[in-house]
């Protein structure tokens, strides 16, 4: 894997982040995240904050790997790119956007989860794939189907993870990471509840070391 996907693997939780109030929470947030051995974050652009919380969470924490959600549009790439944002994730295949990424030089996690989404990911080179909405598109048992006619994909599953399935799916050799929102919830983030967000930032981590011993 390259640089990017092997560090983001080595974490192997990515917390999938809605920011209302950048201003506010996006440092606080970048802490705590780190502070629980997680520095990594896809902030979404389901807000119209995104890029101010990109940028000041790479301020804040310059050596956390930052990336943009949820995004639908090259515009957003280049918004996203711009406030500093080290990864695209798009919430389906999108052949241009895939395209306009690789142009920028900047990794892409499109969203797959048919074959038909996957051969396309082949012709791009991607290693690593999305897979979103995870559970309810069929969890870890079509992970692994779709692995058997494309084995070179990583899979980095997101939709309906938690503390109770993270074990399960990293305990698979195809899953590369997972991503998750419940360590960073919108009732967490509002309430400013930073010790707990740190807290299951740590309990994560416990469970991919004990996933991958």
């Amino acid at each position: 894997m390259n640089t990017m996907n092997q560090a983001i693997s080595e974490i192997g939780v990515v917390p999938v982040i809605k920011l209302n109030n950048p201003e506010r929470d996006a440092a606080p947030l970048a802490k705590a995240l780190c502070a629980g051995g997680v520095p990594v974050a896809e902030v979404t652009f389901r807000a119209a904050g995104a890029p101010l919380a990109i940028k000041v969470m790479k301020e804040t924490c310059p050596d956390m790997i930052v990336g943009a959600g949820t995004v639908t549009t090259a515009a957003q790439i280049d918004e996203a790119i711009e406030a500093g944002a080290q990864f695209i994730v798009t919430p389906g295949m999108d052949e241009d956007l895939v395209k306009y990424a690789q142009e920028k030089k900047i990794a892409i996690y499109p969203g797959c989860t048919t074959p038909s989404d996957y051969h396309t990911a082949l012709k791009y080179g991607l290693e690593v794939l999305k897979f979103f909405p995870a559970e309810q598109s069929g969890g870890l048992a079509k992970i692994k189907a779709m692995s058997a006619p494309f084995p070179q994909f990583k899979v980095m599953p997101t939709g309906g993870v938690s503390l109770k399935n993270l074990k399960e799916y990293l305990s698979s050799p195809i899953i590369a990471a997972c991503g998750g929102s419940y360590m960073v919830s919108a009732t967490l983030i509002d309430n400013q509840k930073w010790d707990e967000i740190t807290d299951l930032c740590k309990q994560s981590r416990e469970i991919v070391k004990e996933a991958r011993a």
